[in-house]
């Protein structure tokens, strides 16, 4: 049962890590934007870099992590 429960947690893990680079290369090339009034395309770009960055240094810590186990 752990092992099941194990290949869930990487197979979730995984889709999030795809759609948080998926959403933030679209802020990035500005398929996805924000409103004016929240910051515009500029402040959208910005969150697009910081998503990226986030999620690639949350992908080394996790295999630093499992390395270290």
């Amino acid at each position: 049962m752990a092992k099941n429960s194990t290949l869930l947690n990487v197979v979730a893990w995984l889709t999030a890590v795809i759609v948080s680079l998926s959403v933030g290369f679209g802020m990035i090339g500005r398929t996805l934007s924000l409103p004016s009034w929240l910051g515009g395309a500029t402040l959208s770009v910005i969150a697009g870099w910081i998503v990226v960055i986030g999620i690639i240094v949350s992908v080394i810590m996790a295999i630093v992590s499992s390395l270290s186990n």
